[in-house]
């Protein structure tokens, strides 16, 4: 490859030529380098050539200055997203790794070849390494709050996946007969507790009875949900005037449920045909705080609704 005419070096103090040198421009092991085929590609010299001055002067160049690329950091420069850099610097064919010269390197490059060329090209470089450190001294805040945007969508995304988690033990708690046997649910996790609760009153196929002080129009919402074969009972420690008039506005529109007031339960009780499971929250108040549930199979569905009456 012959020298650079005095219109390409002029193109190469154009700010275009400012950007086709910036583009060569990589960071590689924290620090920012070019490649020796694109330097030699800016020098007007072949790629051989460069590499054969540094070798005869290679006490000037410390790893500091130079270094050679691994494998692995030549294939993350060779990506897609550099697609258009390399195509311009004619990396096809590469059988050596290339060297990397980082701006110190660059700047000894144009003391060994020795040419007007190497030295006027060479401005060029240090301008546009100057160039980008004050991009990036710039923009540094922004590049931290992307970082932060980043470590936030990443600990989102863990905490999805946790929770999915959770629910398939759940899950695996299913027997053969279709009950589950116990799991934990933790705050946050409204919607999922919903739902697995509003699963066990459609699975319902006969009775499902609530003992819970506490309720509200959320759960004659749940209640709604079971089949309109299923009778459904809820023993409460009070009833308002605002309960009872969403009693009434439910009842006239769904399949009515039976509500008793009962005051001798500390804990809350679901019976689902003749399953009997012991929740530790209050079902108006599923998801807002750690509660867990255990089916109580030895408890005798029967027994304890004689006790209610």
């Amino acid at each position: 490859m012959g020298q650079t005419d005095i219109r390409e070096i002029a193109a190469l103090s154009s700010e275009e030529g400012k950007t086709q040198i910036e583009e060569r421009i990589f960071n590689i092991r924290g620090k920012q380098v070019m490649i020796d085929k694109d330097l030699a590609l800016l020098y007007g010299v072949e790629t051989r050539r460069l590499n054969e001055q540094v070798k005869r002067n290679i006490e000037r160049f410390p790893d500091d200055f130079m270094f050679r690329l691994t494998q692995k950091e030549f294939d993350l420069i060779s990506s897609e997203h550099l697609k258009s850099q390399i195509a311009t610097s004619n990396w096809g064919g590469t059988r050596k790794l290339p060297l990397a010269f980082t701006e110190n390197g660059i700047a000894m490059l144009s003391s060994i070849l020795k040419s007007e060329t190497a030295i006027a090209v060479n401005i060029r470089i240090m301008r546009a390494f100057t160039a980008m450190r004050r991009t990036f001294s710039t923009n540094h805040e922004l590049f931290q709050r992307i970082e932060t945007i980043e470590y936030h969508q990443l600990k989102i995304e863990q905490h999805l996946s946790e929770n999915d988690g959770k629910i398939e033990q759940i899950l695996n708690h299913i027997e053969t007969d279709g009950n589950i046997k116990q799991g934990i649910f933790f705050d946050g996790q409204i919607y999922d507790a919903y739902s697995f609760v509003a699963d066990m009153v459609r699975s319902a196929k006969r009775r499902i009875v609530l003992i819970d002080n506490y309720i509200d129009d959320t759960v004659l919402t749940l209640m709604s949900k079971r089949a309109s074969e299923v009778k459904a009972t809820i023993y409460t420690g009070n009833i308002s005037k605002q309960l009872q008039l969403d009693i009434d506005k439910h009842n006239a529109q769904y399949p009515p449920i039976t509500i008793r007031i009962f005051s001798k339960a500390h804990d809350r009780f679901l019976i689902i045909d003749d399953a009997v499971y012991l929740i530790g929250a209050s079902i108006k108040d599923l998801g807002k705080k750690w509660f867990g549930f255990t089916l109580m199979e030895n408890t005798d569905a029967g027994e304890l609704l004689g006790r209610l009456e």
